[in-house]
């Protein structure tokens, strides 16, 4: 599965949610990225561990985060109708500018780590 990257302002971050009784975690970071004809908001998903993670950033600030898609398949029971789900789940974030300095989580706790390099492409 490819990791993919976005580019923008945080623009919200969201408290800490906890489901299930196992103690699942999720917390939502929303970045902000103004095209100059628009603005996207783009709600990125940090689970587990990595929600402990998002207390480094601040709103306002300039990161790179990387993300991958996930999606479900959801029916209360086979009779209903069937509904699908996206996410973009955070695998790590960057800050970027002075002082800049990467974070990487493993949201699933069956990841590898992201690594972050600027050798690497910005997508």
């Amino acid at each position: 599965m490819s990791e993919a990257k976005l580019i923008g302002r945080v623009h919200l971050i969201d408290s800490t949610k906890s489901y299930g009784q196992k103690g699942f975690r999720k917390r939502m970071v929303v970045i902000e990225q103004d095209n100059g004809r628009f603005v996207n908001y783009i709600p990125v998903e940090f689970t587990n561990d990595g929600c402990d993670a998002v207390d480094e950033l601040k709103v306002g600030e300039e990161v790179e985060v990387g993300y991958r898609l996930t999606g479900r398949k959801w029916q209360k029971d086979p009779a209903s109708e069937v509904k699908y789900f996206l996410s973009a789940e955070a695998t790590g974030f960057r800050r970027l500018g002075a002082g800049a300095h990467a974070s990487t989580i493993d949201p699933n706790e069956q990841l590898n780590e992201a690594s972050f390099s600027d050798d690497e492409p910005v997508f």
